[in-house]
């Protein structure tokens, strides 16, 4: 059997099209249990939009996106959730007027695990938010919303985890930190999709990349052999950072 046939996710032909401008393009990728995958590109590559597809924010418009080998493409978000997939943002949108603690009591709420004992105060404790459990989130930093909208992700118990530029912003210490949690995430047999644009955070998280180019896939491997690749190098070398 290829990996693709034995992975937990698999994205074959995607398409997303926004009038005439197709943000993805035909994507393949698959990620296994356990595995942290990066996806990596140029600004307006389709990274983020991938992302919006896979978690049912977009419906996509061609190809397929398999869970456990059922079709899940153009599922509603909240419908995925229930399936094992949820994500983070690149700007986290809480609950602004309730509690950093009621944030996560919601979404343990929303996923269904109310009654399996799923403590919030544990989630919020991994994450260092535990002190700001009676705060407003309105008066958490950016940070600190990036770590409860990973709270609120992780609230769900989720299978996969999709994960959008959370080390943006963090300082070194608070990235080998996420760093160390993401990997403990995955050896408890949860699938992560990264998408980053720090490749030091890249290289310490992931065990595999797929490098995206005008909404395709150009390169599947790990990082240390993609630096070397020809392609890849011309994409992020022969690219401004418009998006």
């Amino acid at each position: 059997m290829s990996p693709e046939t034995q992975s937990l996710l698999q994205v074959t032909g995607l398409v997303k099209r926004f009038g005439g401008f197709r943000a993805l393009d035909g994507l393949q990728l698959h990620l296994n249990a356990g595995e942290i995958l990066g996806l990596v590109g140029p600004n307006g590559s389709g990274k983020t939009t991938c992302i919006n597809v896979i978690s049912g924010l977009y419906a996509p418009d061609g190809g397929a996106i398999r869970l456990d080998d059922k079709s899940i493409g153009g599922l509603p978000s909240h419908r995925l959730v229930h399936a094992g997939i949820n994500r983070t943002f690149q700007v986290p949108k809480p609950f602004l007027t309730m509690t950093v603690l009621q944030n996560v009591e919601v979404s343990i709420a929303y996923g269904g695990h109310a009654r399996e004992g799923l403590d919030p105060r544990h989630l919020l404790t991994l994450l260092e938010l535990e002190s700001h459990a009676e705060r407003p989130a309105a008066e958490l930093n950016s940070v600190q919303q990036k770590l409860l909208d990973l709270a609120r992700a992780l609230a769900t118990k989720p299978r996969i985890l999709l994960v959008d530029e959370l080390a943006a912003g963090l300082n070194p210490t608070e990235l080998e930190k996420i760093a160390a949690k993401l990997k403990e995430f995955a050896r408890s047999g949860m699938a992560i999709l990264v998408v980053e644009h720090l490749m030091g955070f890249i290289a310490q998280v992931t065990d595999r990349i797929v490098v995206m180019n005008a909404g395709k896939e150009i390169f599947e491997g790990v990082l240390n052999d993609a630096i070397r690749n020809p392609r890849v190098v011309e994409v992020f070398l022969g690219q401004d950072d418009a998006a």
